[in-house]
């Protein structure tokens, strides 16, 4: 008899009603009986309706960023910062060594410089242009949720020498509702540089749209695709273009622009057909995408808010959980990769 059975039952329960999305870890959600009746489905459609709720309570996004949003799922600001804060910003990361993980998709390296309160002595500027209100409230926007964004400094490194594939270049939603990912650029991306690609309109919740969620949720548990069965749904081109959705679009930007992005959209990396390094301030918010409110972030409170990475990494070796970002010490932003 397994004794931790019932607290197990608990967090599954639970689970259906936050921001769970595995089908593998949950066997509520991955359920295709209760799918077959209509549990994702349901989980799906009450999350966009909340998002709009929570949305229409939102103030101090601008009416051109609203509209931008609300057409294409992103938002792009070129000349973000004025240029003397740009560049003090783009001398402090590439300047110094900091305090660095990363971890290895295949072709692919990505690096974590926490933008935190532990390094705002040794990144003063990023730290102040990433934390920025004006910034965390369309970040917010755009994930139908106020909030606490995670902050870092992150460098995607593209190695197109090794063979196994990069799996965030496979058009994919990160999970079943709104969320939010901005990436401010500090050097030029052109369509060489692995740039972020995202079919414009894809955030938009249509009934085609649902029927597909629909229809991968009956077979989602059982899916070779590991990044699939966990939530995070892949698409292909065919699919894409039955659901009446835009073709995928390059992201290709100058440097000094910012990007935010409703990653419930159909998105991924490009591969890159030769070595490339590219470095930005990058932030995300993932919340409860039921909760009927805005605010009341528990991780924006003092003491945690600025410090999620830290208290993340803290946990895993508390508990003996694997971390897939792997400490290398202190790095360049634009070095190579260490793992």
């Amino acid at each position: 008899m397994n004794l931790l059975a019932p607290i197990s039952a608990v967090g599954w329960v639970t689970g259906v009603f936050g921001a769970e999305k595995s089908f593998v870890a949950n066997p509520i959600i991955g359920n295709a009986k209760l799918n077959e009746w209509g549990l994702h489905r349901a989980r799906v459609k009450t999350a966009e309706r909340m998002a709009r709720l929570r949305r229409g309570m939102m103030t101090g996004v601008s009416d051109a960023d609203k509209a931008a949003y609300n057409r294409d799922g992103f938002v792009i600001k070129e000349n973000y910062l004025p240029d003397d804060v740009f560049k003090r910003v783009r001398d402090e990361v590439f300047d110094q060594p900091l305090p660095a993980r990363e971890m290895r998709q295949g072709q692919t390296v990505t690096r974590m410089i926490p933008l935190s309160h532990a390094n705002r002595t040794l990144l003063p500027e990023a730290t102040t242009a990433a934390w920025d209100k004006g910034l965390n409230r369309l970040t917010g926007y755009v994930a139908g949720r106020t909030g606490a964004p995670i902050h870092f400094i992150q460098t995607v490194i593209a190695e197109p020498s090794r063979k196994k594939a990069d799996p965030q270049t496979a058009l994919h939603a990160d999970t079943f509702h709104s969320t939010s990912k901005f990436w401010l650029f500090l050097h030029d991306v052109d369509v060489e540089d692995s740039p972020f690609i995202f079919a414009p309109g894809s955030h938009k919740l249509t009934p085609q749209r649902l029927a597909w969620e629909y229809e991968q949720s009956l077979t989602a548990r059982a899916e070779k695709r590991a990044h699939h069965s966990y939530g995070s749904f892949r698409i292909n081109a065919d699919q894409m273009e039955a659901l009446g959705y835009q073709p995928p679009r390059q992201v290709a930007v100058p440097a000094n622009t910012l990007v935010v992005a409703d990653t419930y959209g159909f998105h991924s990396r490009s591969p890159s057909s030769k070595p490339t390094i590219r470095t930005e301030l990058h932030g995300h918010l993932r919340r409860n995408p039921f909760a009927p409110w805005n605010g009341l972030d528990l991780q924006g409170l003092p003491g945690i808010n600025h410090r999620q990475l830290e208290i993340n990494n803290w946990w895993l070796v508390k508990t003996g959980q694997k971390n897939i970002w792997r400490d290398v010490g202190m790095v360049r932003a634009n070095a190579e990769a260490e793992v």
